[in-house]
């Protein structure tokens, strides 16, 4: 990238104003929503998962962003206030929070993610940004919206959406898009039951991720047209989409890796209790594909002040170890066994017992002589002495929450029911 470049990447970035929907209650995580938004829940041993979509908007130089929250709203207030409060004001820059308003002339909460937008019009008139760019909170990947931002621009797009490849079985959860050789939408659909697969890829289809530019003034005039009509969803797949194809220039933007743009980037929808497993444990590969350790593009969040991982005792039977695992801050592993596994600050194993495959959230206590595996343990459980998870599957559904592909959930309210 020449100097010219950048400096035209810059300017877009600093004319853009970032929207990140953060107000999904995320029903599919069960009970790891109960107490708190999809956005908000533990990622990766230290970070939650809207840290990953804000981290994204610091790096790519987009530094006035708006979170719209609504469900359990309070679990997102204190993490955004203690991590991201670093932005100066003085200089424009700002993560404010947007949350659902019961207004005298609207009587229900947002109604789709257009209308959440629509229901924050004041907000982007008030900072008269070029570009708006519409965000999910809730899904773990590195993108530059920089480059998606210049694509917009040489494009000469009024909306420029986000996608990527999926297998074409798994479409029918996405917005499936039909473009041509300059990357132009020319149909979009979304959740079809039949999804159309890709030309020359008959088991791959071409799926939005929810990641949306609109030039601002195209926006709002599609938000108000949206909101008059009484039969729309005011929703952006499923309304405002398919009608600014009829109305304007669409293109696509397909996602590629940070360092390697022959190849599609890392992207995670953690929506269900096994993929959100199954993302954490990934991380403790010898080399994941999602790399915390990149000093390029760090991944930022409230930093606690915690003492570092311990682990005590060395004696045939009574060894502390951790292998194959991620191990967090203020954890003690004292004479227990961890394998293939990821410990989220301040969590304590006590001697004798054996931790396989499984995420122990925030300052969870697992007691002596236990063994789980293949498991979910919430924040702030104790799990008393010699108990056994993820080894009976009758006992586990009975007692807890036992997902599809066999994996335990444990809450505190479990343990104490």
């Amino acid at each position: 990238m020449t100097a010219g470049d950048t400096r035209f990447v810059s300017r877009l970035t600093r004319e853009t104003l970032a929207l990140v929907m953060a107000g999904g209650r995320g029903s599919r995580l069960m009970q790891l929503t109960s107490a708190r938004a999809k956005p908000a829940v533990p990622f990766g041993g230290k970070f939650r998962i809207i840290d990953f979509t804000l981290s994204n908007c610091i790096n790519s130089g987009i530094r006035r962003i708006g979170v719209l929250t609504q469900y359990k709203s309070q679990s997102l207030i204190r993490p955004l206030q203690t991590g991201w409060s670093f932005l100066r004001g003085q200089f424009g820059e700002f993560v404010e929070l947007l949350p659902a308003e019961q207004r005298s002339e609207i009587a229900s909460w947002y109604s789709g993610t257009a209308d959440a937008v629509y229901q924050n019009l004041e907000f982007i008139k008030e900072h008269q940004p070029a570009y708006v760019l519409v965000l999910a909170g809730d899904h773990v990947y590195k993108m530059d919206y920089g480059r998606m931002l210049a694509h917009h621009a040489s494009t000469g797009a009024m909306l420029t959406v986000g996608c990527l490849e999926v297998p074409l079985d798994e479409a029918r959860s996405f917005g499936v898009m039909q473009i041509d050789n300059s990357t132009r939408v020319l149909r979009f659909d979304e959740k079809p039951k039949h999804p159309e697969p890709l030309p020359g890829k008959p088991d791959r289809a071409l799926a939005s991720m929810g990641i949306y530019v609109f030039d601002a003034l195209f926006l709002l005039r599609r938000l108000m047209a949206d909101a008059g009509v009484a039969e729309s969803s005011h929703d952006f797949g499923k309304d405002i989409v398919p009608n600014a194809i009829k109305e304007g220039s669409v293109y696509a933007y397909p996602f590629t890796d940070l360092y390697d743009s022959r190849k599609q980037g890392y992207w995670r929808d953690v929506g269900t209790i096994d993929a959100y497993w199954q993302a954490n444990l990934e991380l403790v590969d010898v080399q994941p594909e999602l790399n915390l350790y990149d000093n390029d593009w760090p991944i930022w969040t409230h930093q606690l002040q915690a003492p570092p991982a311990k682990f005590v005792f060395d004696e045939p039977n009574r060894r502390g170890s951790a292998i194959d695992s991620m191990v967090a801050g203020g954890c003690i592993v004292s004479g227990a066994q961890v394998i293939r596994s990821v410990l989220f600050s301040n969590v304590r194993v006590e001697s004798g017992s054996h931790v396989e495959k499984t995420l122990l959230l925030p300052n969870v206590t697992v007691g002596r002589n236990c063994r789980i595996r293949n498991a979910i343990i919430d924040e702030g459980c104790v799990i008393p002495d010699d108990t056994v998870i993820g080894e009976n599957p009758e006992r586990d559904r009975k007692l807890f929450h036992l997902s599809e592909g066999g994996v335990t959930l444990v809450t505190r309210e479990m343990l104490l029911s």
